[in-house]
């Protein structure tokens, strides 16, 4: 019998919790895998933030594209869609840890890893991969067990904290907000909503980091930002190693975070914290009007509450000359605390955020 992953972030599992469970979705990059599964077939449902196997889903049908809102009030990215019936749905401090030792000494991409190293994450990293008949018993076999014994794995500290911190932010922003003139950085941000953004800022700068990149971020944020970078910050660049002259050096040094290799910026990206997503997408337009030949990846991280005006804007004609659709794209709040959450890092390349990414053309 085949045996597939499903992901779920700590909101779409909290979504999928309080619904009847009959329905489950994934983005629509991932329609060609998802045309493999068939009815009849498992979903292995894998808890990120805190890397938990929490269900066992039987597939009814599918799949299907629905954009009917079920994850998110609106704009909901999870178009792709089974009709699934829960055989196995626990509660997170129910949920098998991934290093538990009936896990890890049992699949074939573990067993003989020591543990904390971060290889096997390659076999779970995104959704509808198929996992080998065996592991997939194996894992179906301990839900199943789990479900009667209802064991209790305690939930650490750290593990509560991203489970709390990702509720909140994929929900602070208000789907109904009136709509706004075009300004930049006119507008005022919460106080919540800044913590969030140098949250961010300073994870963007450990995954840059810890994959052996160089970091920059701007003076100014230095002061916030670098008491929330957990590791080593001997990959902080100074200085920046290149000059393009004023007033191109001038909106590089001010974009939220660089990842350099060498010479070269490999990424840039802009949070947008506030009620705004205008000002971090202007930026990277006027790096682009004075560099139109600059081969830079740029990515706007904002709170998943905010996506669908993220991809709006970067939809604008306006943007359209600049050819910033084609070189700019969402990331995730929650994305990205999951891609730091990934013990694998150091062993991964930038290229990995083609996983998170998402398009305006999307």
């Amino acid at each position: 019998m085949p045996y597939w992953i499903q992901h779920f972030s700590p909101h779409t599992y909290d979504v999928f919790t309080r619904s009847d469970r009959a329905i489950t979705g994934s983005r629509k990059r991932f329609l060609r895998k998802a045309q493999a599964v068939k009815p009849g077939d498992l979903m292995l449902c894998y808890l990120t933030q805190i890397s938990r196997w929490v269900g066992l889903l039987e597939v009814l049908e599918g799949p299907y594209v629905d954009a009917t809102p079920i994850f998110y009030p609106a704009d909901d990215p999870y178009v792709v869609r089974f009709r699934v019936r829960a055989l196995v749905w626990l509660p997170p401090d129910q949920g098998i840890p991934m290093y538990e030792d009936a896990v890890w000494s049992s699949l074939s991409f573990t067993r003989n890893t020591p543990k904390g190293r971060g290889y096997w994450q390659g076999k779970i990293r995104t959704s509808l991969g198929r996992l080998d008949d065996g592991d997939g018993a194996v894992l179906a076999g301990l839900l199943q067990e789990q479900m009667a014994a209802g064991k209790i794995y305690p939930l650490e500290q750290h593990e509560r904290r991203k489970l709390a911190s990702v509720h909140a932010l994929e929900r602070q922003a208000t789907p109904t907000a009136p709509p706004e003139t075009f300004q930049t950085q006119t507008q005022a941000s919460e106080p919540g909503d800044v913590r969030d953004s140098v949250r961010m800022q300073a994870l963007l700068s450990k995954i840059g980091a810890e994959m052996g990149m160089q970091v920059w971020i701007p003076r100014a944020d230095r002061p916030r930002v670098l008491p929330h970078w957990e590791g080593d910050h001997s990959k902080l660049l100074d200085r920046l190693p290149f000059n393009y002259g004023n007033p191109t050096q001038g909106i590089i040094e001010n974009i939220d975070v660089l990842w350099i290799r060498g010479y070269a910026i490999q990424r840039a990206f802009e949070v947008e914290h506030t009620t705004s997503v205008y000002s971090g997408i202007l930026r990277m337009a006027d790096l682009l009007a004075l560099q139109p030949n600059i081969d830079i990846r740029l990515h706007v991280v904002a709170p998943g509450s905010r996506r669908s005006k993220v991809l709006d804007e970067l939809r604008r004609p306006a943007f359209q000359s600049l050819g910033i659709r084609n070189k700019c794209t969402y990331l995730s709040y929650e994305s990205v605390q999951e891609l730091s959450d990934n013990p694998g890092l150091p062993h991964l390349k930038e290229s990995v955020l083609e996983e998170y990414e998402e398009a305006a053309d999307d």
